[in-house]
């Protein structure tokens, strides 16, 4: 043992290896040094456990190869989304658009004219870039964009509802990931919640019988995750926006997962549009920039310019509001809906919406033709299953997908999922009965290529 451990070569080694500082390029030397450590502290320990019994330094140079390799690489970085969850929260939701990747790109690596108007020379407002583009696609008066609708929320009825009663329907007391509740919401705002009709049935006179002189806001939020079905009844947009004109109380919808298309033109299950709502007369509507408007990370909140105005003015917009990066995605995305074709053919979200039966099976013939003309060792057919929208959007909607089912020998389903989640570019897929499927709904085309070359990396593992 003593003498494996006086063979152990020296860290200098390591750092002076012109293959590994090739590896390292101009990233700091501390990586080379924690992965030599790394690897060191791992080949001692097997000397003590009595599982070294010879040390060769190719074989070590090797491990430290990978282990730079692993550390070199971002803790965020790129995955490919083959779980046919098209808003996958924990996959960072909609993926953007190229022009918008484009606008960031030049916005980023140099100053911008972020709070500076050119024409007058001076300060600016940063909402005045976003300002124009949303009055032109929603028709709203005004515009307030924050760091995400939950913030939104937080804002809206921290302006309009602190120290007043904001009447809500039961059914409507949504909870949503990372246990977000519009309950604790509202008592952190300082509004004071007031809960009307049962949780399958609200009717408008319940809504009336609460209304009194402590009345600060109607709301509505939109169940975009979850749907109530069987004895139900609720109170429409339009019909809440009567009552709050006939009392002279402002209605505000939380849209959740706000869109600018009406999807039922691709197939899917009714979702009210950010237009639609407001055209019902809403006061203030809230929704995200990430989900089906496939933008940035965002709340944005259109509505009536009096009370955007006291939205703007409040403390916590400061706290809350966006920046440079979000504001140019935002933009370049926005500009896609002045004409809804283009957005359905430049945004990914709506590409990967619209695409046809015929679309995904070309997608999944295409991987198994890549595996064969490469020799791939294990098996791959295709089989049909469902997809889902995700994102807390259109929770009863499944979509009609083609998926690869991949067998490797020796290899559980677990172990296959394991494995594609390590490769240099992993690949998230899903398991289900017994199987480990690639759905090609969620897979980009140019991204075939690379699943590909996982899959027979692990295939070819002993």
């Amino acid at each position: 043992m003593n003498e494996l451990f006086r063979q152990i070569p020296k860290v200098d080694r390591f750092l002076k290896d012109e293959e590994l500082l090739k590896l390292l390029d101009d990233n700091p030397l501390f990586f080379l040094k924690e992965a030599v450590n790394r690897v060191l502290e791992e080949l001692r320990e097997g000397i003590r456990e009595g599982k070294v019994k010879e040390i060769d330094y190719e074989s070590l140079r090797a491990k430290v190869r990978e282990k730079l390799k692993e550390l070199l690489r971002p803790k965020l970085h790129r995955v490919i989304n083959a779980t046919g969850v098209v808003l996958h929260t924990n996959l960072g939701r909609a993926p953007i658009g190229k022009k918008a990747a484009q606008n960031l790109l030049s916005v980023i690596t140099g100053y911008s004219n972020l709070e500076y108007d050119l024409e007058e020379g001076k300060r600016g407002l940063r909402y005045r870039n976003l300002e124009w583009i949303l009055k032109e696609l929603t028709g709203a008066e005004d515009v307030c964009v924050v760091n995400n609708n939950a913030g939104a929320v937080l804002l809206v009825l921290s302006a309009l509802a602190k120290g007043k009663e904001v009447i809500v329907s039961r059914g409507e007391l949504i909870e949503i990931g990372g246990s977000f509740r519009i309950p604790d919401v509202m008592a952190q705002s300082g509004a004071i919640l007031r809960e009307v009709g049962t949780t399958n049935k609200t009717h408008l006179r319940d809504y009336e019988r609460a209304i009194n002189e402590n009345t600060g806001l109607l709301l509505k939020v939109h169940t975009s995750n979850y749907k109530i079905l069987g004895f139900t009844h609720s109170v429409s947009t339009r019909e809440l926006v009567e009552l709050g004109r006939r009392y002279g109380i402002p209605v505000y919808e939380d849209l959740g997962s706000g869109s600018f298309i009406d999807v039922r033109k691709l197939g899917l299950s009714y979702e009210p549009t950010v237009q639609e709502v407001l055209k019902a007369g809403v006061d203030v509507v809230s929704f995200s920039g990430d989900k089906l408007l496939g933008g940035a990370q965002a709340g944005i909140i259109l509505g009536k310019k009096e009370f955007i105005e006291r939205i703007k003015k409040h403390p916590l917009n400061r706290a809350l509001r966006i920046d440079k990066m979000t504001l140019a995605v935002l933009e370049a995305t926005l500009r896609c809906y002045l004409d809804e074709k283009l957005a359905l053919r430049e945004l990914p979200v709506w590409r990967l919406l619209s695409q046809s039966r015929e679309e995904i099976f070309n997608k999944a013939r295409e991987l198994i033709r890549e595996l064969r003309l490469e020799g791939f060792k294990g098996k791959a057919t295709i089989v049909e299953d469902e997809a889902e929208v995700g994102g807390g959007a259109l929770p009863l909607q499944t979509l009609p997908t083609y998926c690869v089912a991949v067998e490797v020998e020796g290899l559980s389903p677990d172990e296959i999922d394991r494995k594609m989640r390590r490769c240099e570019v992993p690949v998230i897929g899903r398991i289900k009965e017994g199987m480990y499927l690639i759905d090609m709904l969620t897979v980009f085309e140019e991204e075939i290529p690379v699943i590909a070359k996982s899959l027979l990396k692990i295939s070819g593992e002993e």
